[in-house]
């Protein structure tokens, strides 16, 4: 496997979620509410707390891709991320990711000072994205997602979902390798709760060792507070973070090199943990 440059070999990257959104599922309107300015103090002080904690990666999104939501446009997408991303480059020392599916967002955020795209959609939604980050010279994060996040979460099927999921961000990885994105700049991401029903999210999880051996690339999860978590236990979106340590645990101890978490702190304490039990692990047949 190629050295990754995206997230260390040494450690898990704990990657915090800076949502610049009033409709996101766990934490829309803390920084952009509805028809409201953005608070760029307050995102950049939150951004500044999420790496105090721990966080190896700021990830910074002006779009909300809950199930059900609908396309931002892109001026807006833009005018909610850039300001906080050229001041977060004067202030913080980690990778600031944009977390968008559009050139044209990706190039701005890059232009003030980001240096990892994040997309959901392994360049569905707009192939000219892997272009952009290839001139930049930046890291991309390729997710798994079918469709697009007003409709994912209809008609979702799967034969075996480690195997499909690994075989199209193979195929994503390839895109971004013919647009000139060296494999050490290049990070997948399954997916979970991207178009996925409960079993899928599991199995994703559970078997998250599989599909990094099939794809070749590191992968980050992100459960963080996500659906599937209330399924399984009861919980609404604001109490599910005793959950969400329980996937991020399971997540490592299965192979993840990175997780996206809302909570930063006690991701990393749970990191550490099941990073040893898994570097502890031997095969006894």
């Amino acid at each position: 496997m190629t050295q990754s440059t995206i997230f260390p070999q040494e450690r898990v990257t704990i990657v915090g979620v800076l949502n610049l959104t009033p409709d996101s599922f766990s934490d829309g309107g803390r920084f952009v509410r509805a028809g409201a300015d953005l608070d760029l103090e307050a995102a950049v002080a939150e951004a500044e707390e999420l790496v105090a904690s721990g966080a190896g990666m700021v990830d910074v999104g002006g779009e909300s891709t809950r199930p059900g939501s609908r396309e931002v446009p892109i001026d807006v997408e833009i005018a909610r991320t850039r300001p906080v991303i050229e001041a977060l480059a004067k202030s913080i020392s980690v990778p600031i990711a944009i977390d968008t599916r559009k050139a044209r967002v990706a190039e701005a955020a890059l232009e003030a000072g980001a240096a990892v795209v994040n997309d959901i959609s392994g360049l569905r939604f707009d192939p000219m994205l892997a272009g952009v980050t290839a001139r930049a010279g930046a890291a991309i994060i390729l997710g798994h997602l079918r469709g697009d996040p007003s409709t994912m979460q209809c008609g979702v099927h799967f034969e075996d979902a480690a195997m499909e999921v690994a075989a199209e961000l193979r195929e994503a990885a390839g895109q971004a390798l013919e647009a000139g994105i060296p494999a050490e700049r290049i990070g997948v991401d399954p997916g979970i709760g991207f178009g996925k029903h409960l079993a899928h999210n599991l199995d994703l999880i559970a078997n998250l060792g599989r599909i990094r051996a099939l794809v070749g690339l590191p992968v980050l999860v992100g459960p963080s507070r996500k659906a599937f978590l209330g399924e399984l236990t009861g919980d609404p979106v604001d109490r599910r973070i005793e959950a969400t340590f329980a996937a991020c645990a399971v997540a490592v101890f299965a192979g993840a090199d990175a997780i996206r978490v809302h909570d930063v702190g006690g991701a990393l304490r749970v990191a550490k943990v099941a990073r040893a039990l898994r570097d502890a692990r031997r095969d006894l047949r």
